[in-house]
């Protein structure tokens, strides 16, 4: 069973005879933090991502986890290196919701962008609304509905930008510890239904064995990738199963051991 935990001391190299849907060589970026400081967000990062595959990221706060995002998706471009993705959609951490639109119209909403007719694009959020649970609440204002209805009405936006890859920044961190259990159950059974290329931010270890293929662990800033998991079960994976809380500690202990080196001697 493929559950080893393996230091990264070398760039990867490109999986699957090239079906790679992300690929980062020796990427890093660097920035102004607006008060004339240069931040050294992430060094050295190599890795690849398969079509259909999700791969899930940890990392201590500040490891340059959104920042990763921010340039597979195009929003930031890096120092040095190279990156190739195929056209990513962020959902960012927070849902952004227009509270002057009704749930339906901001699910819609990328379409509209997209510059598809109202009508039209308010059938293609409504048969999603349908599928995700959410039939009922079209015409609820943001304000109306739950933590957890905002992230489903900010997935459905996200799935309809129709791009093959996405992107999704701690997209249930918000949530109390109940809904987001149920969150994570329904985003697996979201991913099955419309399958896309993932990349999952979270600081939640456990979710990330839990929906991911794969788990990388960024160290502190600089970020660099310095352990990868391969998952290597079958979903749906129960929290409770022996060889999920198998995999959970074993990145809980490469997490410590990429924030505290120290803790490798104790």
């Amino acid at each position: 069973m493929a559950t080893e935990l393996q230091p990264r001391a070398q760039p990867p190299i490109e999986r699957s005879g090239g079906r790679a849907a992300i690929v980062l060589r020796a990427v890093e970026r660097v920035f102004d933090d607006g008060r004339g400081t240069l931040v050294h967000a992430l060094e050295e990062v190599s890795l690849s991502v398969e079509r259909g595959e999700l791969l899930a990221i940890v990392g201590p706060s500040g490891c340059g986890k959104t920042t990763l995002l921010e340039l597979i998706c195009g929003l930031q471009a890096p120092q040095s290196g190279t990156l190739r993705s195929e056209p990513a959609a962020l959902m960012p951490q927070r849902d952004l919701l227009l509270p002057w639109l009704s749930a339906l119209d901001n699910a819609a909403l990328a379409l509209r962008i997209a510059h598809v007719p109202r009508e039209q694009a308010r059938r293609r959020a409504a048969a999603i609304f349908e599928q995700l649970g959410l039939s009922g609440f079209e015409r609820a204002a943001p304000a109306q509905l739950s933590g957890g209805m905002r992230q489903r009405v900010a997935f459905v936006r996200t799935l309809l930008s129709g791009k093959p890859v996405l992107c999704l920044d701690e997209p249930l961190s918000a949530l109390d510890a109940i809904t987001r259990a149920e969150l994570q159950e329904w985003l697996a059974r979201a991913l099955q239904r419309a399958p896309r290329t993932v990349v999952l931010v979270t600081h939640d270890v456990e979710e990330a064995v839990v929906l991911a293929d794969r788990v990388v662990v960024l160290s502190p800033r600089p970020g660099r990738i310095v352990a990868e998991l391969s998952v290597g079960l079958a979903r749906p994976r129960a929290r409770t199963d022996a060889r999920v809380t198998a995999l959970r500690e074993r990145a809980m202990q490469a997490l410590a051991l990429a924030s505290d080196p120290t803790s490798a001697r104790a």
